[in-house]
């Protein structure tokens, strides 16, 4: 057979099974898309009317992002202040003050200080020039890491971070030791987008349905007690990565899918369902912080199999 009909056959094939793909694609899309309301049993339903209604505390890991263009850390802070669920949304970022042709720019520099100037809460991620894990950094490079992070902040924020959000979600007694040494305390979450760019995959195809399955665990954790109420609300951590330009394009879409999912499990919301005020916003993080590295929590996707 001529080789030009061979790579003709091939081509086709190929094609072929690229549209499958796309077509099972965008039908397990389409599945995501539609929220049906999640059924609760009598014990769950009584339970709830004691609670209070529920708080969506935005955080974001990872930035500032690189970009000079078109930049999804701007791109977020934009929508968060300019939205029509409710305008004026703050959140907690935790930021790479050092991270390579990031955080250690003046441009990093300048999107950590606006992220400060409009209201929004700064905590630590990592001051190495990569997502490092800090459980594997020598002691000497992780103190270090500890005293530029916090020393970066303060120079910009005015005040040390409260607030840490280990790389990976990971920690162990050492680490964990070493952030309430330095006045650190550890928030994980409760909702994740799962938007965390692995080998360069941008894009979230269960962006609903993934929400939906978590806030009902969360429904279910509200009834039995679990979360405490602050200023008169319950705080929901949501996390998200501002790094990545998907999440950042589609960041009003992530808003009105947390609205929806809440309204699907019947979780009510507070007047005002996310956080507009910095000290609010501080005071609810610190109460949903974990107490002691021996305290059994819950991570997003496989990381809790992953380390334990």
């Amino acid at each position: 057979m001529p080789l030009r009909k061979v790579l003709s056959i091939s081509s086709r094939h190929v094609k072929k099974i690229i549209f499958n793909l796309i077509v099972i694609f965008v039908a397990i899309g389409a599945a995501g898309c539609a929220i049906e309301p999640v059924p609760m049993s009598p014990q769950t339903a009584e339970r709830l009317k004691s609670q209070a209604p529920i708080r969506f505390l935005l955080t974001f890991d990872d930035g500032p992002a690189r970009p000079r263009t078109d930049n999804p850390t701007l791109s977020i802070l934009n929508t968060l202040a300019h939205n029509p669920l409710q305008p004026g949304i703050k959140a907690l970022f935790f930021v790479q003050t050092r991270s390579s042709g990031a955080g250690e720019t003046d441009f990093g520099r300048d999107i950590i200080r606006q992220e400060t100037d409009e209201g929004h809460l700064l905590g630590f991620h990592t001051a190495t020039p990569h997502h490092a894990n800090h459980r594997f950094l020598s002691p000497e490079k992780f103190a270090q890491s500890l005293s530029d992070g916090i020393a970066d902040i303060t120079s910009i924020q005015g005040s040390p971070p409260k607030l840490v959000r280990p790389p990976f979600w990971n920690y162990d007694k050492r680490t964990f030791a070493a952030y309430q040494q330095q006045g650190m305390h550890v928030l994980l979450t409760d909702l994740s987008a799962n938007d965390g760019k692995i080998y360069g995959i941008k894009a979230s195809l269960r962006r609903r349905s993934n929400m939906l399955h978590l806030l009902t665990d969360v429904r279910e954790r509200i009834a039995a007690g679990e979360l405490p109420a602050v200023d008169g609300s319950i705080p929901v951590v949501v996390s998200f990565h501002d790094v990545n330009s998907y999440t950042a394009d589609h960041m009003a879409e992530y808003l009105q899918i947390l609205m929806d999912c809440a309204s699907a499990v019947q979780l009510p919301t507070a007047s005002k369902p996310f956080y507009d005020d910095k000290a609010e916003l501080e005071r609810a993080a610190l109460a949903r912080s974990v107490r002691d590295s021996a305290q059994v929590v819950r991570l997003p996707g496989f990381w809790n199999w992953l380390w334990d």
